[in-house]
C-alpha cells in the first residue's frame, strides 16, 4: 500500500491533512468506519487531540510517522482490531492497554459493572474477585469505583496479568491484587462478590468469522459446545469461595440467560435476576448464595 507521501520533495514528507485524507480513502472498501479509524489512527501515531486533526492539518509528519501510518492502515484493511493498532481502548473513562493476549473490552460489559455497583454499599471494605480479568477493565472499573474495596484480579495467562498490572499503576489504583491461576483456584480465602466475563461462545459460532473477534485469543473466547463450560464451572464452584449471601455476577451470551439462571438455580442461588443490555438483550445474570 502507498505511503501517504509528496513527491515534491527529496525527503517523503506529508502534512497531517493529506495523511489523513489518503487513510479515510484508503479504509472506505473494508471499514464501515473508515472516517474514524483514520482519525484514531493519524491521533496515535502524532499525539494529536481530534481537534488538533484539523488545527494542525499543515503540520508535516516525519517520514517515520508516515511510514507507521502506512502499515497501521493497511493492517486495518486486514480487519485487524483497531485496539490491538493502537493498543488502547477505553472502558468506564478509562484508557485501557490491551494487546493481542486479551479481550478487547466491549461496552456492553459496562451493565456488568453498573449491576455490580448497585449491589456494593459506598461504605463497605468487601473483597471482590473479578475471574479471568483480561486487560482489567471490570477489576479496574471497581477499585475506582469503590476505593474502600479490595479487588483480586484473576487470570491463568502472564502476558494477560503484565497487562492489568500496568492498566492499575497507570491509574494509580492501589485497591487490587493480582493473581495468577484458573478460575477460583488462586483464592486463598472467601470474597464478598464474583464477578466475570468469561468465555462464552460456542465453539462453532459462525461470528468467529466475523469482525474482531477474528483477532482475539480462543482462550478469551469459546465456552465450548454450548457457550457454558466455564459458567457452568463458576456457577458450581462460587459458593465454595463465597461469604454466606455473597453474590455472584456474569456476563453472557444474548441468548443465553435463561441457561445460566436455569444453572443457577440448579446450584441452590437465590435472588436470581437476568438484566438486559442497552440493545435489551439478556446479558448479565445475578445471583446470591444461601
Amino acid at each position: 500500500m502507498p505511503t501517504p507521501y509528496s513527491n515534491t520533495n527529496a525527503a517523503p514528507v506529508a502534512t497531517v491533512g493529506i495523511a489523513l485524507r489518503w487513510a479515510i480513502v484508503a479504509l472506505r472498501k473494508t471499514s464501515t468506519t473508515a472516517q474514524l479509524d483514520a482519525e484514531t489512527l493519524v491521533m496515535h501515531i502524532t499525539g494529536f487531540s481530534r481537534a488538533e486533526l484539523v488545527t494542525r492539518g499543515p503540520h508535516e509528519l516525519s517520514a517515520a510517522q508516515a511510514a507507521d501510518l502506512a502499515q497501521l492502515v493497511e493492517r486495518r484493511a486486514t480487519g485487524e482490531p483497531i485496539a490491538y493498532l493502537t493498543h488502547t481502548r477505553e472502558f468506564w473513562s478509562l484508557e485501557l492497554m490491551v494487546s493481542p493476549s486479551t479481550l478487547i473490552p466491549r461496552p456492553e460489559t459496562e451493565l456488568l459493572v453498573e449491576q455490580a455497583l448497585a449491589l456494593i454499599p459506598t461504605d463497605v471494605a468487601w473483597t471482590i474477585a473479578d475471574l479471568g480479568t483480561g486487560c482489567g477493565a471490570i477489576a479496574l472499573a471497581l477499585a475506582k469505583e469503590r476505593p474502600r474495596c479490595h479487588v483480586v484480579a484473576i487470570d491463568n495467562v502472564p502476558a494477560t496479568l503484565d497487562i492489568v498490572q500496568k492498566n492499575a499503576w497507570r491509574h494509580k489504583l492501589k485497591n487490587i491484587e493480582f493473581l495468577q491461576g484458573s478460575w477460583f483456584e488462586p483464592l486463598a480465602a472467601r470474597v464478598n462478590i464474583v464477578v466475570s466475563n468469561p468465555p462464552y461462545i460456542r465453539n462453532d459460532d459462525p461470528h468467529l468469522t466475523w469482525g474482531d473477534v477474528r483477532f482475539e485469543p480462543d482462550y478469551a473466547l469459546l465456552g465450548g459446545v454450548d457457550g457454558l463450560d466455564a459458567i457452568r464451572h463458576i456457577v458450581a464452584h462460587a459458593k465454595d469461595y463465597l461469604y454466606p449471601d455473597g453474590i455472584l455476577l456474569l456476563e453472557h451470551g444474548y441468548d443465553q440467560g435463561m441457561a445460566v439462571c436455569s444453572l443457577m438455580q440448579h446450584h441452590g442461588y437465590s435472588d436470581i435476576a437476568c438484566h438486559q443490555d442497552i440493545a435489551c438483550r439478556d446479558r448479565v445474570s445475578v445471583c446470591q448464595g444461601r
